[in-house]
């Protein structure tokens, strides 16, 4: 009997012992973190410029696919979240692809933080336009050499701001149908976006209404519609390269006065493309939430 005891008090001791080593905090099935945009979601390409170490192509790998850049001329500093790029005259980020964002997308959202102070400057630092992004395409594709680009031109009383889409027509992609301009100039220039602070801007277009909505800081400024055009349809064969923080033409380096080589010269932050129309909400909460 006492064999038995002492075996029966081992055996009741260890089981003790391996119950005080398990996590009882485990979480029940279900309970887990989840990816807040899975493979294939609508969030096609997010760069956050968060890197910090000496190699600029590791300070804007897009995180979606980790697709680095295929080159970085810009430098790092303090952004909305995290780091930021800071642009200046032809220097910029660019990237073979966007991954499957224009392949995927018949509705779209490009959503970004820039600060920028004051006048929009060429290269040669006369006035002129500034690209926060620029898609390049074979320069027989377009007279501009691109597929969609985004140009600030202004001050911080009135700027305007212009975006510009080219989209194919043929099966095989060797053509185009037609661009459009998108755009708030004039008396519709947008003021307060270039005040040497962090501003958030989305461009959300809708297929089903053919329209292009600006958000400003998480609020509606206005939409400009493409009258029956639908999805956008741009051709991935005709997207040669992605640029942020620069226009469609010349090379890095350029200092030229043209006004389609010019590059952004302030800060950049949290580049992302969805290629889907984020709704009102989600825009204002990319906004709160400085993503």
């Amino acid at each position: 009997m006492k064999k038995i005891l002492n075996r029966l008090i081992a055996f009741t001791a260890a089981i003790l012992l391996l119950s005080g080593c398990q996590d009882m905090n485990r979480p029940v099935l279900g309970d887990y973190p989840k990816d807040t945009n899975p493979v294939g979601g609508p969030l096609k390409f997010y760069v956050a410029f968060d890197g910090t170490t000496t190699d600029p192509l590791m300070n804007a790998v897009d995180s979606i696919k980790a697709n680095f850049a295929t080159a970085n001329t810009t430098t790092s500093i303090d952004g909305v979240r995290g780091k930021a790029m800071q642009g200046a005259a032809g220097k910029f980020v660019s990237y073979a692809k966007p991954n499957d964002f224009v392949s995927k997308a018949g509705s779209f959202t490009i959503s970004f933080w820039e600060k920028h102070d004051g006048q929009t400057k060429n290269n040669a630092m006369g006035n002129g336009p500034e690209y926060p992004f620029s898609f390049v395409s074979p320069s027989a594709y377009h007279w501009s050499s691109s597929n969609m680009f985004l140009l600030f031109e202004g001050n911080n009383t009135a700027c305007a701001v212009k975006f510009v889409v080219v989209s194919g027509v043929s099966p095989d992609g060797n053509s185009s149908t037609a661009d459009t301009w998108l755009t708030w100039e004039g008396g519709a220039s947008i003021p307060g976006l270039l005040d040497n602070t962090w501003h958030h801007c989305a461009f959300v277009y809708d297929a089903t209404t053919s329209g292009l909505t600006f958000y400003k800081d998480g609020v509606a400024i206005g939409t400009k519609t493409w009258a029956g055009h639908g999805p956008i349809g741009l051709v991935d064969s005709k997207v040669n390269s992605v640029r942020i923080g620069a226009g469609p033409q010349g090379n890095a380096g350029d200092t030229s006065d043209d006004w389609l080589r010019s590059s952004w010269k302030g800060g950049l932050d949290q580049f992302r493309m969805y290629g889907t129309a984020l709704t009102a909400a989600e825009v204002a909460a990319l906004n709160s939430g400085k993503k």
